[in-house]
């Protein structure tokens, strides 16, 4: 892998505690600042996927 350039939301303001994400090429890692050990790697389609999905409420039985 790479070495990645990661970012975060500019909504998450000074928290330490936010998720953080990086590209390198097709690829896409996601990360929580808090525990950077442990990333998940996806596709830009796939997460593309998913955010059309949650932005459509298809994961909202899922929050409290």
């Amino acid at each position: 892998m790479a070495q990645l350039t990661w970012e975060k939301s500019s909504f998450s303001g000074d928290r330490a505690d936010c998720i953080e994400i990086a590209t390198d090429g097709d690829l896409v890692h996601i990360r929580e600042s808090d525990n950077p050990s442990t990333v998940v790697t996806t596709t830009k389609a796939k997460l593309d996927a998913w955010i059309r999905g949650a932005k459509a409420g298809e994961f909202d039985h899922f929050a409290p």
